[in-house]
């Protein structure tokens, strides 16, 4: 979820508590923790606020630190949260056997997204993908080629293809290769789903997968082994 402004207090995801949702509050029973105020007209999302303000607020779980940068018109628990640290990032759950390097590259554009980086996010998805299909032996042509291939193997279902060519492998081509615009969050959102998605296809019932890139000549069986006994 992305943090959640009401009444002065932020609801996110702390990393301290392993992720879990909280609330990071701006007081204590005795007193606020404190509150940098720039008063200043400004605009924010087309609108016109009076100040901006830096708020220092507390886990209620753990008590680790935060900061909410809050735009009001002079009542803060009115505001409109712009930003918060720490950062909440949208940790999605993979197949535990998804290669390191895939695996990374995977958070690394949860990251991104986590910061609003959401061309970076872009990018980062539509190269998980390609890794993973370069992995499971999908080795010549263009991305598009390789999702092709996959489908026709059966390793990913027709349905998956068309998502992987609409909302990954397009929007990455449209960031890595074409003139410049804006990626909105949505666009990212779903990349990010259908990514996962593959991930699982592919990695989840991994002994049925790799039969049939065998099956395929995508991959080589690999060698079994004799167990020595003792004469």
């Amino acid at each position: 979820m992305k943090p959640q402004y009401r009444d002065g207090n932020v609801r996110a995801h702390c990393p301290d508590c392993d992720g879990a949702v909280t609330t990071f509050e701006f007081r204590d029973a005795q007193r606020e923790f404190g509150t940098v105020v720039v008063n200043e007209r400004h605009q924010y999302k087309g609108q016109t606020y009076l100040r901006a303000l830096y708020v220092l607020v507390r886990c209620a779980g753990c008590g680790r630190g935060g900061l909410a940068k809050i735009h009001d018109i002079g009542t803060v628990r009115q505001g409109v949260l712009e930003a918060f640290y720490p950062i909440s990032i949208e940790s999605a759950a993979i197949p535990s056997n998804v290669p390191a390097g895939i695996a990374a590259e995977f958070r690394e554009s949860e990251l991104c997204a986590a910061f609003g980086a959401w061309r970076a996010a872009s990018a980062l998805l539509r190269s998980t993908l390609e890794k993973t299909l370069k992995s499971n032996g999908y080795l010549t042509g263009s991305l598009q080629n390789k999702i092709d291939q996959a489908a026709t193997d059966g390793v990913i279902t027709d349905a998956r293809r068309r998502r992987a060519h609409e909302d990954i492998r397009v929007l990455g081509n449209d960031v890595l290769h074409d003139d410049w615009r804006a990626v909105e969050e949505g666009e990212v959102i779903a990349a990010h789903q259908y990514t996962q998605r593959i991930l699982e296809d592919l990695y989840d019932d991994r002994v049925t997968v790799e039969n049939i890139l065998i099956a395929r000549n995508r991959i080589q069986a690999q060698p079994t082994t004799t167990p020595v006994t003792s004469p």
